[in-house]
């Protein structure tokens, strides 16, 4: 004899819990009438939302930046067009935790989050990709401009204080390392993050408190880049 199917989950749970989550955000419900397919095309679009967003900033969370980092590779590929990646680092950050706590922590995460959204254009992508670290994708951003633009990302932050519940506000500053994907050659996410974190090492390693870009705009292309250029001519010989 078959065993008799298990019960369908009840639609309305899964509604519940998905305004549980909305409601754990901070976000509202949809302002159209419950049930209606105008309303569940927004809580829809809420959630997707809220999956790409950093839980505690509000910024692109790690899976969002990714995505978004390997789209502009591919552009830069074919357009030419320059693009910055700016990686960015809370400095001393532990001796917030210790010294005044993990709730100060919080504050200063969603601060330094504030201030580098503050600095760059609705078009750029900041992303928290770490407890302390975030990113910043700037597409179409000039050589010329990109040590202004780093510059007044890290100057932003250090103005920035941070009010604690007890005591004084916190200073705050940040090392910034940066690398522009190589125009005309395909490279890959991996390749441009690493190019991005050694400035970002040296920024750390001179001092924090600062900038470290790359020399060029148009860096010497990895062997692995000169492999993936190489290959992708040889295949078109081929075809």
């Amino acid at each position: 004899m078959p065993h008799p199917r298990p019960a369908p989950a009840e639609p309305g749970l899964r509604l519940d819990s998905a305004i549980a989550l909305l409601r754990q955000s901070g976000q509202a419900e949809p302002a159209a009438p419950a049930g209606s397919m105008v309303y569940l095309q927004a809580l829809i679009d809420q959630l997707v939302d809220l999956s790409s967003r950093d839980a505690l900033t509000g910024l692109a969370n790690r899976r969002s930046f990714e995505l978004a980092l390997a789209r502009e590779v591919d552009r830069v590929a074919r357009s030419g067009e320059s693009a910055l990646l700016l990686m960015v680092d809370i400095d001393h950050f532990k001796r917030v935790n210790d010294g005044h706590g993990h709730a100060a922590g919080d504050l200063v995460i969603r601060a330094v989050a504030q201030a580098l959204a503050d600095s760059v254009r609705p078009m750029d992508l900041v992303a928290r990709i770490g407890g302390e670290e975030y990113a910043v994708l700037l597409p179409n951003c000039p050589a010329a401009f990109g040590p202004q633009v780093a510059e007044r990302v890290r100057r932003n932050v250090a103005r920035r204080r941070v009010e604690l519940p007890e005591g004084a506000p916190l200073a705050v500053t940040i090392s910034v390392g940066g690398a522009f994907a190589p125009q005309w050659v395909r490279s890959t996410p991996g390749i441009w993050m690493q190019r991005a974190d050694l400035q970002l090492y040296r920024a750390k390693s001179e001092g924090r408190d600062r900038v470290c870009l790359e020399p060029s705009a148009s860096p010497e292309v990895s062997t692995r880049e000169r492999d993936l250029l190489l290959g992708g001519a040889r295949s078109q010989d081929r075809a």
